[in-house]
This record gives structure tokens, C-alpha cells and sequence, in this order.
């Protein structure tokens, strides 16, 4: 099974698009021996024909390929709702980890991302005031240890609530994410903090949802361990809309999917149009396919739309594979089952 320790050692040691970690390993003669060795870590959710996880899988279970081609995984390790994925920074320094880094606050269990993408036209209005109600309800089913974000897309990009467990302050900013007013002043006592490492001046001018997920990735890279981004929205690329993509919608995009990767985001897609069928849902299907997560429909059933994404999120596999030599750019991983029955959703590439 991976180590809490290199879970932290990977974030902190991450380059900006590449996975490179830079592993301190404590020798038994008293000293330190320093080895660079580049890893991916994907993060994997696997579920049976009911939508619940399957927890009792191990690395014999897992089939990787990158770019077609098998590879061994090193490491595999799952990680129930309810636990941490990194150690305490106090265990860190015991284990031998260095916690020098801008990584100073470790999660204490999952982190949840709700980014809400406001419309007022009615076949969007009606399905994001219905995922809205979804969404205070979903608070409820969470536990102590779980740590919600709230942002809001409308004409650019805003920080409704940073990193917190205060149900009240998740409430009110999903109401005001369904609006378009001002966001407030960040919430000092949020822990960790999106906030920190957040450009509010670029998110002021983000014109595109995709450059709304860059900014949001860039900001969540530097907090350990994953991230699940629970997207209640109604569409990528809107500036080409029914005619394709646009020379901005393009450039957004390709900024945004490295940031996802590095930041450890699997996106889970609530479709919030009021209509069984709209010209932009293969792109939000494409993305959730790509980073890990589910496409949703919300038009029929909102509550059980909701509930699959809680059971799916309720407890995640974490593979490490040592990236193989060849040449740099984006390169395709395939996760896959052998000796079980399951459905897996994982990040389907990587950049170096």
C-alpha cells in the first residue's frame, strides 16, 4: 500500500505540469539520501452496478496502461470517507517528511468543491434553483471531517466560501452562488485555504468557465491530497456554443486540464439544463470522463442525481505508478479492473 508519506511528498514536490516528486527517504545509518523519482498518482473511484464503492480491492485488481502500452502500478491504497489521506504535519516530521513547503494545512478528510455556474435563463434557472435545494440537502449526509468550497460563475469567476465544515456558511454562500452579487471578503478561519494562493484579479476577469477551473486548480494545487469538484452547471466552450469551440474557449481549455491534473480534481457534473437533451452537454461529459468523475442529468430525479454522486464520492483508490521514460506532452492512462466486476472512474491522462 502508498505511504501517507509520499501522498504528502508528491504534493508537495509538484511541478507546476509535470508529477515529478522529490522524495526524501530516511536511511537506517542516521543520515538522509536524496532521490528523484517522477510518479503519478491518480485518483480512482470504483463502483459496483448499484453506484456504492468497492473497498476491498487491491493492486492485483488494477490494470494501468499509459499510451496503450501495460504498466506496473507501485502502490495502491484506499481511503475511506472518514480518514485522511496525508498525516498530520506533527507525524510528518516524526515519519522524516519534510513539511517545509506551502503546504501548511493537511486536510482532515475529504475536500469538496462546489462550483456553481449561474444562469438566469429559464431552462438553466430552474435547474440550478432545484440543484440548489439538492445541494443544502447533500450538506446534511457529511461528515465532521469533510471541508466544502462554494464558487460561482456568471460574468467571471467568484470565491463564495473557502474550506470550511460551518453548514451555515456552506448555506449561505450556495444562495448567493444562485445570484450575482459580490462575493464577500475570504473567510479568515477557513483551513485549508483556497484564498492563499487564489487571483482574484484574474478571476475578475475570467470570461470562460474553463479559465474559472484553471483558477481554481492553480489555487488547489498546493493543498494536499484530492479534490472532488462537484460542478452544477450547463456548459463548456459558450462562447463558440452550437458552432464549436473558439479560438478563447481553446486556449482556456488547454490551461485548465493540466491545472486539473496537478491539482488532484475529479469533476463530477450535475447538468442543471431543464432539457433532456442541449448541444453543450458532450463537452461537460467529455471533462468528467477525462478527470475522473461522472456526467449527470438532473431534469428527472435531482435527488437521485445527487445521491449517486454522494455514494460515489463516499471513498476513493489512490494508484502510484512511476511515470515510464519517453518523450514529454499529454500522455493517455487507462485504469481498468482484472479478477472483479466495476465500474472506474480515473483520470484518463497526465502531463509532463
Amino acid at each position: 500500500m502508498i505511504s501517507a508519506r509520499l501522498i504528502v511528498a508528491a504534493a508537495l514536490a509538484m511541478p507546476a505540469v509535470s508529477f515529478g516528486v522529490d522524495q526524501e527517504l530516511p536511511h537506517r545509518g542516521g543520515y538522509r539520501e536524496e532521490a528523484r523519482v517522477e510518479r503519478v498518482i491518480v485518483d480512482a473511484y470504483v463502483i459496483d452496478s448499484s453506484g456504492n464503492p468497492i473497498p476491498d480491492l487491491t493492486l492485483e485488481n488494477f490494470r494501468v496502461r499509459v499510451d496503450g502500452k501495460p504498466i506496473a502500478l507501485e502502490s495502491v491504497e484506499w481511503i475511506p470517507a472518514d480518514k485522511p489521506e496525508a498525516l498530520p504535519l506533527d507525524e510528518m516530521d516524526a515519519a522524516g517528511v519534510s513539511a517545509e513547503s506551502s503546504v501548511s494545512e493537511i486536510p482532515p478528510g475529504r475536500l469538496l468543491v462546489f462550483f456553481f455556474q449561474t444562469d438566469f435563463t429559464p431552462i438553466r434557472l430552474i435547474g440550478l434553483v432545484r440543484m440548489g435545494i439538492q445541494a443544502r440537502r447533500f450538506l446534511d449526509t457529511l461528515l465532521p471531517t469533510d471541508r466544502v468550497a462554494v464558487l460561482s460563475f456568471d460574468s467571471h469567476l467568484k470565491l463564495r466560501q473557502d474550506f470550511t465544515n460551518d453548514h451555515d456558511k456552506i448555506r449561505t454562500a450556495i444562495d448567493a452562488s444562485l445570484k450575482t452579487g459580490a462575493p464577500p471578503e475570504p473567510d479568515p478561519d477557513s483551513a485549508p485555504s483556497l484564498a492563499r494562493e487564489f487571483d482574484f484579479r484574474a478571476a475578475r476577469k475570467a470570461v470562460t468557465p474553463e479559465k474559472a477551473l484553471a483558477i481554481i486548480s492553480h489555487a488547489a494545487r498546493p493543498i494536499a491530497g484530492a479534490k472532488s469538484l462537484i460542478f452544477f452547471g450547463w456548459g463548456l466552450q459558450i462562447i463558440g456554443g452550437a458552432y464549436g469551440a473558439n479560438p478563447r474557449d481553446i486556449r482556456d481549455y488547454q490551461e485548465a486540464m493540466p491545472a486539473i491534473a496537478a491539482a488532484r480534481i475529479n469533476i463530477f457534473t450535475l447538468d442543471v439544463t431543464d432539457a433532456d437533451y442541449h448541444s453543450l452537454e458532450h463537452v461537460l461529459h467529455n471533462v468528467s470522463d477525462l478527470t475522473g468523475g461522472l456526467y449527470i442529468k438532473t431534469n428527472h430525479f435531482a435527488n437521485l442525481a445527487m445521491d449517486r454522486v454522494r455514494r460515489a464520492i463516499s471513498g476513493r483508490y489512490v494508484l502510484v505508478f512511476v511515470k515510464p521514460n519517453g518523450s514529454h506532452g499529454a500522455h493517455r492512462i487507462e485504469v481498468g479492473l482484472t479478477g472483479r466486476k466495476g465500474e472506474v472512474n480515473a483520470r484518463q491522462y497526465y502531463v509532463d
